[in-house]
């Protein structure tokens, strides 16, 4: 396993990581996520990445039974939850978003669904354009100092908005965002590729990326229809199939394939370790419902090495979507 530095901090996080999206109480119960863990953990993993929106709560907790029976050296791992959605339906006024009164009360609900007494990395899960960023940075910063959490980001925020709270941050001598969770792969790059630009070199930001396959895309299974037990047969998550499945993105998809295949490596492994080549990335989320797909999605550190200047040029000229400036 590699690691690298969060950003500019001095957390070190494995360039590959373990995440609950979707897998965790919709397809997978705790005996395979006991043992997806336990393999990701002996690969040199570090980092498991959690949500209070995750199956409504039931996801963080899942993984806080899987943590206590582990007993892993708290040390040894660095956990995340986010804050923004809520775990209730039909939530009542202050039950989401980035009030300090949610923010405040999610991080106590995460500690106690992951039976932890604090957290590593907790993130805003989306911007709330209804609530005051000084709020928002204030409520973060007074978290740190009561131990509760050790660093704070964001996900999905757009480069202004981090860089804003990066203001706020320095007017008041507050600690500000160090990390982002942004989608990133060969189909989804203008956040990392662009827009985040000017806050690596102003700021230096961390990247947890999440989707490295494409919720699955990249691993080309969904080439012949939708498999069954596949994440794309979850309730709500047809949004997924009419971002992925078009037919330009098929036609890309069958190409890199045949590319991946000259090179003697898998598709899967093929995407992951695109990801993680841009020195941006921090680390880069699995997520896998069975261990062929976590064992298959690992391999990326043995292909990172191969990903040579001339093979990523093969790779750009199949893709065609490399971000630009633009100055209209």
């Amino acid at each position: 396993m590699q690691y690298r530095n969060m950003g500019r901090t001095g957390l070190q996080l494995s360039v590959l990581s373990f995440g609950s999206w979707v897998t965790f109480h919709k397809q997978i119960q705790d005996n395979t996520a006991d043992k997806l863990m336990g393999m990701a953990y002996d690969a040199g993993v570090n980092f498991f990445d959690n949500a209070e929106g995750y199956a409504m709560g039931e996801s963080e907790k899942m993984m806080g039974r899987i943590l206590k029976l582990k007993n892993w050296e708290r040390s040894s791992i660095v956990v995340s939850s986010k804050v923004f959605f809520g775990w209730r339906n039909n939530h009542k006024p202050n039950q989401a978003g980035l009030s300090r009164k949610h923010i405040f009360e999610a991080c106590h609900e995460a500690l106690e669904r992951l039976q932890l007494d604090y957290l590593d990395l907790f993130f805003c899960h989306r911007p709330d354009p209804t609530v005051p960023i000084d709020e928002v940075v204030w409520t973060m910063h007074n978290l740190i100092l009561q131990g509760k959490i050790l660093y704070w980001g964001t996900s999905m925020w757009s480069g202004a908005e981090i860089m804003e709270a990066h203001r706020v941050a320095q007017q008041y001598n507050l600690i500000g965002p160090v990390v982002e969770q942004p989608q990133y792969n060969m189909f989804e790059r203008y956040k990392i590729e662009m827009d985040y630009t000017p806050v690596y070199k102003n700021v230096g930001l961390g990247t947890t990326i999440w989707s490295p396959l494409g919720s699955g895309f990249l691993s080309g299974k969904y080439l012949d229809g939708i498999p069954e037990n596949s994440r794309m047969t979850v309730r709500a998550m047809d949004w997924l199939k009419a971002r992925w499945l078009q037919p330009e993105k098929l036609d890309k998809l069958r190409k890199l394939m045949q590319f991946a295949d000259q090179l003697g490596v898998s598709m899967p492994a093929l995407a992951v370790a695109w990801t993680i080549k841009n020195p941006n990335v921090s680390t880069a989320i699995l997520g896998a419902s069975r261990e062929e797909q976590l064992t298959e999605n690992l391999k990326a550190l043995d292909v990172l090495p191969m990903l040579t200047p001339e093979v990523m040029e093969e790779i750009e000229k199949i893709l065609q979507n490399k971000p630009t400036m633009d100055l209209s």
